[in-house]
């Protein structure tokens, strides 16, 4: 990964006209998110076979933003110079769409993932990252630390129109408590509440068409529920959960008919996993279950499809949180039926494939990407087994 402190080839820093959004990475030092991993993996591949796009004049040009110093990046979508021609084959075509993703602070997890696969299939690219983590977010990308990661299958880079502060905890400027805005963590970004970020988005753009929640947090995740406090409990719930509620709430009236939202979960909503605690799993339950709900009321009021995906485990700095992700993905490569580490750029090319009108009539779906660990009701690597005649693992 290059740590070079030179500029971006093609990107332009411009004012947020004194918004920018939060992307909470779903994680705190003692809270945790879904599993999540920034590796490449031969998905990439896959995608570069339908979908070749270069990169076009930055949004910035077309929409008169004041360039200052260095307080937003702003990058025009992935759109090619022939967006009139179709794309051979049946290929996952977003061009002309714009996607804002909520959970986005660095380049190692499924936010970033997604977003590189929504760009690479041609949608223009809205970021929300986490206000503390916002300076650093913003100053990697401007140093270009994140250049190898942002590569494209037809060798262009990612390119982020716009970075916003967001804190999806908290819905509206009423609901923020006085320390929180004193807090330093906070000073100097303003309009970064769940619905003043969905004004800011239709001010500057309009309308999107694909919202993305990539964001969690359990601050007591390594207690087990039985000694896991209510207030524990409720802000896991609150994070994980009713904030991908939030966000559909203030963002909806902003997205075209016939969009598509698309969340994270993980098997631990319907599965015990043990040392998943304080209220994550039923957080990812109660997440399920809202996006059934959801993809009802939003799809006959507004037209509007809901799904989540239910990732396996993936190597991340969020994941690292509980303490034994190795584990995870170690069990999940002795038991899975498809016996390979799942990268983040598998799950981001089913995000792409969710968003796009290949999927569209799929909502109200927890659609799984964990090499079908979900289908086993038995970990087979167990000594219990060892006289079946069944298929070890790969290790190689």
């Amino acid at each position: 990964m290059s740590a070079t402190a030179t500029p971006w080839p093609s990107t332009q820093i411009a004012t947020p006209n004194s918004r920018i959004v939060y992307a909470s990475y779903g994680i705190s030092r003692s809270s945790i998110s879904c599993f999540c991993n920034g590796r490449k993996g031969e998905s990439w591949k896959n995608l570069s076979s339908v979908s070749h796009i270069s990169a076009t004049k930055p949004f910035s040009q077309f929409h008169g933003y004041n360039v200052l110093k260095s307080e937003s990046h702003v990058v025009k979508a992935m759109s090619g110079a022939s967006d009139k021609q179709p794309l051979p084959g049946l290929p996952v075509d977003l061009r002309g769409k714009r996607a804002f993703i909520a959970g986005v602070a660095d380049d190692n997890g499924y936010g970033w993932a997604i977003a590189k696969s929504l760009a690479a299939a041609g949608a223009e690219i809205l970021v929300g990252t986490w206000v503390p983590a916002l300076n650093i977010f913003e100053t990697s990308l401007r140093r270009g630390k994140f250049d190898e990661s942002r590569m494209l299958p037809d060798g262009s880079l990612m390119e982020i129109t716009k970075v916003y502060p967001l804190d999806a905890v908290y819905d509206c400027p009423e609901d923020v408590p006085e320390d929180v805005r004193t807090n330093k963590r906070y000073a100097g970004s303003t309009n970064w509440t769940v619905k003043e970020v969905a004004e800011s988005v239709k001010q500057d753009f309009g309308t999107i068409d694909i919202l993305v929640h990539s964001l969690a947090n359990g601050p007591e995740v390594s207690k087990p529920v039985l000694e896991t406090s209510r207030n524990g409990y409720l802000a896991a719930i609150s994070a994980s959960s009713y904030s991908f509620v939030s966000l559909v709430q203030n963002f909806i009236p902003i997205m075209n008919p016939g969009g598509s939202t698309i969340s994270l979960t993980y098997i631990a909503s319907e599965r015990i996993i043990p040392g998943y605690g304080g209220g994550m799993s039923s957080a990812k339950a109660a997440l399920e279950s809202d996006t059934r709900v959801l993809a009802f009321e939003a799809g006959r009021k507004h037209n509007i499809r809901v799904n989540t995906i239910s990732a396996g485990p993936l190597r991340s700095r969020a994941a690292k949180a509980i303490g034994f992700i190795d584990m995870m993905i170690d069990y999940s490569l002795q038991n899975a039926p498809l016996q390979k580490e799942l990268t983040a750029d598998e799950v981001g090319n089913a995000a792409a494939f969710l968003a796009s009108p290949l999927a569209s009539a799929i909502t109200g779906s927890v659609v799984y990407v964990d090499n079908g660990l979900n289908a086993m009701g038995v970990g087979v690597d167990s000594p219990v087994f060892r006289d079946l005649d069944i298929p070890k693992a790969n290790k190689s």
